[in-house]
Parts: C-alpha cells; structure tokens; sequence
C-alpha cells in the first residue's frame, strides 16, 4: 500500500454511515472479487463533486456500476454517461443501474465510444484498462471544456510503479511504462494542472486550463 495501513484504517473508522444500498453493493462486490473504488476515495470524491457541481459526469469504466450510483449520490442526479464493455461486468452493472434514467450505460470498447461521444462533460472520472489512459487522453482532452476536471484513479498501482523495470514481472512492464507516461503527459501539459495524490492506488486530479 502507498498509505500506512493503520491511517486507512482510521479513515474508515470516523466516515460516517453511508447509504446502506451502496454498502450491500460494495460487500457484494467485495465477495465477488469485482473491484470498486476503495473506501478512502469516497469522502474526498464526495467533496469534490459537491464543490464543482458537475452537471454532465463521464465515466470511463463502469464495472458493476458503483461508481456511477456512487457520484449520483453525492449530487442532485447529474447526467453521467459510463463506459464498459467487458461482457461479465456488462449484465450485473445493467440490472444495478436500471430504473436510475440519468445514467447512460454504454456498452463499447472505451477508445471506440470516447470518439463518438459529443462534449462538453464538466467531470470525467477514468477508471479503465491502466494502460489505455494515454492512448484516451486526446480524446479526453477534446470532451472537458475550460475549468473542466479529469479524476484517473489507480495511477501509482499500489506503489509499484516507482520499481525497477527489472523488478518488475514481465506482465506488468508495460502498464507500468505506459502510466508513467501518461502521469508525466499530465504534470507536464500546458493544458491541465495537476495534482498526483497518494490516496488510495494514487490518483491524478487535473483541471483544464483556459486557452
């Protein structure tokens, strides 16, 4: 873990009850082995949602569709648009998602559908294939508008991504060069300012300068 385990820990002793509808779902989830965003996410995404005010979401990366009732939650039933198109996670996230009208599911490879989509989204949250996040980002660029805020989640890869090439399994070589790629692109671009943050896996938050 990039956090002492014990901080964690701590964290999630003082959050307060949360909706008991998302924490069946995530203690599903965890049963199932499905990944969700970690526990310590929610409180800081929580805020940032409510100090922005996103009236139009992107996700890009659905899973079982947490997140997307997740941020649902925490504002007055933005317009979010997730996408997802591994076939297993597809099902579950259509029956869990039915009945919420604001939310748009999707079903297509993320590069595929980021090119068809129209702007402008105020918040994009990226929680996809990790080595994809650089091949998204011109399209990612085209859909968030001036101030507009771009949230990638699991960029560190449990701190991993600061070892020796060599120590790396050969698996997970190029995910790792392909991230640190993207996280150099962002820090260095003159159309974000960023900000990586070691919460959770590690984040990138970035808002889109003015031109």
């Amino acid at each position: 873990m990039i956090i002492d385990p014990n901080i964690t820990t701590y964290i999630y002793s003082i959050e307060p009850d949360g909706d008991p509808g998302l924490e069946a779902l995530r203690i599903y989830a965890e049963e199932k082995n499905v990944p969700v965003i970690r526990r310590e996410m929610e409180p800081f995404m929580r805020v940032l949602l409510q100090t922005v005010r996103p009236g139009r979401i992107l996700e890009i990366g659905t899973g079982i569709g947490y997140s997307a009732l997740f941020m649902d939650s925490c504002l007055e039933h933005p317009e979010i648009v997730t996408i997802e198109n591994y076939e297993p996670r597809l099902q579950e996230a259509e029956k869990i998602l039915e009945g919420h009208t604001n939310i748009k599911l999707v079903k297509e490879d993320a590069a595929n559908a980021l090119k068809e989509l129209e702007g402008p989204f105020d918040f994009i949250f990226l929680d996809a294939a990790k080595a994809q996040y650089m091949a998204m980002l011109s399209d990612i660029r085209r859909l968030l508008p001036k101030g507009g805020i771009l949230l990638a989640d699991n960029v560190l890869q449990d701190g991993e991504l600061i070892r020796s090439r060599y120590l790396t399994p050969r698996r997970q070589r190029t995910i790792h060069e392909r991230m640190r790629e993207f996280i150099w692109e962002m820090k260095h671009s003159p159309d974000f300012e960023t900000s990586l943050v070691t919460l959770g896996d590690g984040i990138i938050l970035s808002i889109k300068k003015g031109i």
